[in-house]
């Protein structure tokens, strides 16, 4: 069985380099103390059944890059930062070594033209007046920022912030819904900006309350609204043109992918499985940002096919009647449960047609479900995995 494997602006996982390092400073004798293979963390439970109709909540573009467990118990999560479990499944494309990863290159920053009087999540209008010590609450919200060239701005970041690379060398704030107050005072910024799952909500007013201008808009959870949140942050930070050009991109992008895939006379279907350990394996089906993927990518939500609303319990009858294609699942949760080998002792998943050809792939979670500049990169990705023909247009 062969395995896709996904790449990026920013390849997420180097395991030829990552094997090469640890035998280097296994002969040093150096220590290191990280544990890269921590446990992803879990998002709870759903429904009880596969066929319920009450769906289990939407995994959001940045929950638990971190230790710190999701607010909301039923609501799966989607960037946490563990790199891969090694498999002895070759990739699909090459056996050859994967190469250097490119450095990330700051975009040098525009002029902002302040003050920017911007509606936030609850309607209310916000004006920001300084963006000299920005903190990001989210990981999305973060990359848009410096995307927009704000790299120098950005003070400090939350769990959830895992691209670029860079970002781990900033002070962490914790967890997106679970911040303290406290510390990011300490980082004296005079614009706190993040999505809706930024919390609890009583932190928040407790930085407005010390003076801090604090700017949260609404989640997106369509590919459609990606434009509307790059465009939002750019008007919060006073460089609306540049935001608008980063919008535009990124759409055009989209569209070129989504026209690339209209081309392909044969639509497949793909399942997206999340997973965390073996308490939490789900599927996801419509009204997803999963499903909002597999759909732009030209392909068929098996789940969907097979009449699955939301995130379902998986099990061997819900896999045996959808009969997918493709599997798709995210990096971390894949390493929870010990890879592929792993993900094929699960009841009914070697029984897909998915498995029984190798085709599974696995996704940084932040890039595949970020909703943001990379995900016209990701989409292609995924188109790719459909359709190695692809691979050379």
């Amino acid at each position: 069985m062969m395995r896709f494997q996904h790449s990026s602006r920013l390849p997420a996982h180097w395991t030829l380099l990552a094997a090469l390092a640890l035998l280097v400073l296994v002969a040093c004798g150096g220590d290191d103390d990280s544990d890269p293979t921590a446990t992803a963390n879990g998002a709870g439970q759903a429904a009880s059944t596969a066929t319920a109709t009450t769906p289990a909540a939407e995994p959001t573009a940045t929950e638990a890059a971190d230790e710190e467990p999701s607010e909301q118990s039923a609501e799966p999560t989607a960037t946490e930062d563990h790199e891969p479990t090694a498999t002895d499944m070759p990739a699909a494309t090459s056996t050859e070594p994967a190469p250097e990863p490119p450095a990330t290159t700051a975009i040098p920053a525009p002029e902002p033209q302040l003050p920017a009087t911007v509606v936030d999540v609850d309607g209310a209008e916000v004006t920001v007046t300084d963006v000299s010590r920005i903190v990001p609450l989210n990981g999305d919200i973060a990359e848009i920022v410096y995307d927009l060239g704000f790299s120098e701005n950005i003070v400090g970041v939350d769990s959830s912030a895992t691209y670029p690379e860079s970002f781990a060398d900033l002070p962490n704030i914790g967890y997106q819904r679970t911040l303290a107050a406290e510390g990011i005072l300490a980082l004296e910024p005079t614009l706190v900006i993040g999505n809706e799952l930024a919390g609890p909500p009583e932190v928040l007013e407790q930085l407005e309350s010390a003076g801090v201008t604090v700017v949260i808009f609404p989640e997106v959870t369509t590919l459609d609204g990606i434009s509307t949140k790059i465009q939002s942050v750019a008007d919060a930070l006073g460089v609306s043109a540049a935001g608008t050009a980063l919008a535009d991109e990124t759409m055009a992008e989209i569209a070129e992918v989504q026209e690339l895939a209209a081309s392909v006379p044969e639509q497949r279907s793909a399942m997206f499985l999340y997973v965390r350990g073996a308490t939490t394996q789900l599927i996801g089906g419509t009204e997803t940002t999963a499903d909002a993927m597999i759909v732009a990518s030209g392909a068929t939500n098996a789940a969907a096919d097979a009449g699955l609303v939301g995130f379902q319990p998986m099990t061997a009858e819900s896999l045996a009647a959808a009969q997918p294609d493709l599997l798709i699942l995210l990096t971390a949760g894949l390493e929870s449960i010990g890879g592929v080998e792993g993900l094929l002792e699960i009841p009914g998943v070697a029984q897909t047609p998915a498995a029984q050809n190798g085709a599974v792939i696995d996704f940084d979670d932040l890039y595949f479900l970020g909703f943001g500049p990379r995900t016209p990169d990701a989409l292609h990705d995924l188109l790719i995995a459909l359709h190695p023909e692809l691979a050379d247009e």
